[in-house]
């Protein structure tokens, strides 16, 4: 049964850094990010589980509030970009280098 969780997180990391490393839109890149997280999410609690011990959880917990802190800092950062450039497109922030 635990391979069957193990196999979904994997996919889900990998539809993640394949979305991540092939789309030029900021929002789904952090989406795909965001994906990759809770792929790791789950094979850190189906370990745990397996285990019998709760210390893939607690770390899950850690994980889902650095993507939390992840989520506002990057949706600013997102927001900026839109307001100098008028596009959400990841090609626009190599014109912010000086």
């Amino acid at each position: 049964m635990e391979s069957i969780f193990v196999l979904v997180s994997g996919l889900l990391f990998i539809i993640g850094a394949f979305g991540f490393l092939t789309r030029k839109n900021a929002i789904v890149a952090f989406m795909c990010l965001e994906l990759m997280l809770n792929g790791i999410n789950v094979a850190l609690v189906t370990f745990s589980k397996f285990h019998n011990n709760y210390d893939g959880q607690i770390l899950t917990l850690f994980v889902i509030a650095v993507a939390a802190a992840e989520a506002a800092v990057g949706l600013g950062i997102i927001l900026s970009l839109f307001r100098s450039f008028r596009s959400i497109e990841s090609s626009a922030a190599s014109e912010m280098r000086g």
